[in-house]
């Protein structure tokens, strides 16, 4: 997967997903929809021949670029944490 910033503005973000993963997509979007910093945060599919997913993030305060890393950083420790979980109770 791929990001290409298309359009950044003060408190807001356009990003173009190449090869998007929509198992990660998702659960990013609803977590950037949980930052009280976020007014709105959208993923648009397009048609899936001829367009290229966007990710769209609007902020209330603060910078949006700043959100997505948030957002991306709490999904790391998220998945790191299930796996840790996971290999444990495996190794029993």
């Amino acid at each position: 997967m791929e990001l290409k910033l298309i359009e950044k503005a003060k408190t807001s973000l356009r990003v173009e997903i190449v090869h998007a993963d929509d198992t990660l997509i998702y659960p990013l979007v609803s977590a950037l929809l949980k930052d009280e910093d976020v007014a709105d945060a959208q993923y648009v599919t397009g048609h899936p021949q001829l367009d290229k997913p966007i990710l769209f993030v609007k902020t209330k305060k603060g910078d949006a670029q700043a959100a997505l890393r948030r957002a991306a950083e709490g999904l790391s420790t998220k998945y790191r944490d299930a796996k840790a979980s996971i290999e444990k109770a495996l190794a029993k």
